[in-house]
């Protein structure tokens, strides 16, 4: 691999892996990290050209982005691991769970979407101007590339059908905000098309988990500690 991610590590017990969004680094869970520390093996990472881990000369793309958690993994001798995603590392971590599903003990995405249009489209659409007018001044500017880079990933991913959903064999926990950035439909849509999983609203916007964790905690941290039916 042509990076190595830098990553928070905390507790001891069964891994899961923190995956923040666009353009956030593992700060994003500082609400969660030590809360679920007390139970399980926390790493927190950032994702390829966000926060201190290097961009590297590999696409720029969640499909991308789901193949370096795989590397991450591998490195780190992590067999099978929770994966925690929040709105991009929700679609990160939604990829990966049907690339390599033995590799993924539970689910839980927050916030995530299939392709841009789950997003309202009044968050999609200054997302839209802001990238043609990035995309414009990528070739001279190098902060207009990194965003270009960046708004990408809301413009061009991750375009996941639903029915791809269906190979996802993880235990699920789709959740997400009443007010969230999301369409509601696309989150049940979501929620529909993964065999089994379960369906959470919470009182709030896109970014629950930061606002509000103790909630939050408590849900995943619920959701985490049930037994399945045949142990």
């Amino acid at each position: 691999m042509d990076i190595r991610h830098f990553y928070m590590e905390s507790g001891h017990g069964d891994p899961i892996v923190f995956l923040h969004g666009n353009g956030e680094s593992c700060d994003y869970f500082r609400g969660q990290i030590d809360a679920f520390a007390e139970r399980y093996h926390v790493y927190a990472i950032d994702t390829r050209g966000h926060g201190k881990t290097p961009r590297g000369s590999m696409p720029f793309a969640i499909r991308q982005f789901a193949e370096d958690l795989l590397g991450f993994m591998d490195a780190h001798r992590i067999e099978r691991a929770h994966l925690l995603g929040f709105s991009d590392g929700g679609n990160i971590a939604m990829v990966f769970a049907i690339r390599h599903p033995d590799r993924v003990g539970r689910l839980i995405l927050n916030g995530a979407n299939l392709n841009p249009g789950g997003v309202k489209r009044s968050v999609q659409i200054p997302i839209e101007i802001g990238f043609r007018i990035a995309t414009l001044f990528s070739a001279k500017s190098d902060s207009a590339k990194r965003n270009a880079e960046m708004l990408g990933l809301m413009v061009n991913d991750p375009n996941v059908r639903p029915e791809e959903l269906e190979a996802i064999r993880a235990k699920t926990l789709v959740i997400a905000g009443t007010r969230d950035m999301i369409r509601e439909s696309h989150t049940r849509l979501i929620a529909q098309h993964i065999p089994n999983s379960r369906l959470v609203f919470l009182n709030g916007d896109h970014f629950i988990a930061n606002r509000k964790p103790v909630e939050f905690n408590r849900t995943v941290l619920g959701f985490l500690s049930e037994q399945d039916p045949a142990s």
